[in-house]
């Protein structure tokens, strides 16, 4: 798993990694096949994808076939990371479905997938396709997908970045992102930034030998933890810190990724990219659905933080998911733990993307 994970960052950087990294999580799910694709409403998609299924997705985005495909909408309405086409669409609708179709036509039959809103209007999607002759994926394949799934959503928003190309050197690729971002050393040094995070304004606290820290205490902890944990290869409990909206500026993620194999002959040797998204009030794209990735939030969890951001209390959500409020509490305390919140009130705000303004406090000089 450590091994795949590695590999899915390193794909973010070197493209040419996505078919063997799509490959594996095809083995896993019992598919054919699987694929990346970067969508847009005005453009054909910008895919990778296994070889076996690489005429199928040359033959989709080179016609019209991407025009007709309404999947990814429906596999935005859920909260449970990867969904199968049978999950989303009756019988009658798959026969209806001029996707299935053009599956068909190549021998594929059923699909699996997720997608991730970028704030950009580009959408991320994931897919894993199976033969007509061998079923629908289980619901044990599909949870295999899911522990994937957080990583799949940083590098896949590195990715669009990217344009699916290579990244060239340390500083074109930090330009290039389009968003703040810095790579920082094994012991948390920063090796290089590009200028739009030098422009962020009161997130950050310089250390000494040009260390990092975040302003805001809890967002720290999370942080430095992460850091350190990415450092030692080990798996932390959070890699993308939630920062609080403040009068000067709107809620910011950070997302902590490890540069792995041959992505680190890029950044010049570091160990540690970290690139940071804005959560805008005014972007009508920013959703718990969203979010629920960027945080490392299981379905389940993601679930309960749905119902809460829709305005339910812990005892109203437990019953509409069917679960004990035992249960949820015991949610909710992981879902406080991964997105650096302690009350339900912060945490819903965070989630509506409308986290409570608190006094601008300038940082300290170095």
């Amino acid at each position: 798993m450590e091994d795949l994970v590695d590999r899915i960052y390193e794909a973010a950087f070197v493209p040419d990694m996505w078919p063997a990294v799509l490959d594996d999580l095809s083995t896993m799910s019992g598919s054919l096949g699987g694929a990346l694709l970067v969508a847009s409403e005005a453009h054909p998609p910008r895919f990778a994808a296994s070889a076996s299924i690489i005429s199928a997705l040359n033959d989709f985005s080179s016609g019209d076939a991407w025009r007709n495909n309404d999947r990814p909408m429906r596999w935005t309405r859920g909260l449970d990371g990867f969904l199968r086409d049978i999950d989303i669409m009756n019988l009658d609708d798959l026969e209806a479905d001029p996707m299935r179709s053009e599956l068909i036509r190549y021998g594929l039959g059923w699909q699996a997938g997720t997608v991730m809103p970028m704030s950009n209007g580009e959408t991320v999607v994931y897919s894993v396709e199976r033969r007509l002759q061998d079923g629908p994926h289980d619901a044990a394949s599909v949870t295999s997908l899911n522990i994937f799934r957080p990583h799949l959503a940083r590098a896949g928003l590195v990715a669009a970045r990217l344009g699916l190309e290579r990244a060239l050197a340390t500083v074109s690729a930090l330009q290039s992102v389009g968003l703040p971002a810095a790579v920082m050393s094994a012991g948390g040094q920063v090796v290089a930034t590009n200028g739009l995070f030098e422009a962020l304004p009161s997130i950050f606290m310089p250390l000494a030998y040009n260390r990092l820290a975040i302003a805001d205490p809890k967002a720290d902890i999370l942080f430095q933890e992460s850091v350190r944990s990415t450092s030692a290869a080990t798996a932390p409990i959070v890699r993308s810190i939630p920062v609080r909206q403040r009068i000067d500026r709107d809620a910011v993620v950070l997302h902590v990724m490890p540069v792995r194999r041959s992505a680190r002959d890029i950044f010049a040797g570091a160990n540690i990219l970290v690139i940071a998204a804005t959560i805008s009030t005014a972007n009508k794209k920013t959703s718990p659905q969203i979010l629920s990735a960027l945080f490392d939030l299981s379905p389940s969890e993601a679930r309960l933080a749905g119902s809460l951001a829709s305005g339910l209390t812990l005892k109203a959500a437990a019953v509409e998911l069917g679960i004990t409020v035992k249960t949820a509490r015991t949610y909710l305390e992981r879902v406080f733990r991964k997105t650096g919140t302690s009350r339900q009130g912060e945490l819903v705000a965070l989630l509506s993307g409308t986290a409570p303004l608190a006094p601008f406090v300038p940082a300290p000089k170095p």
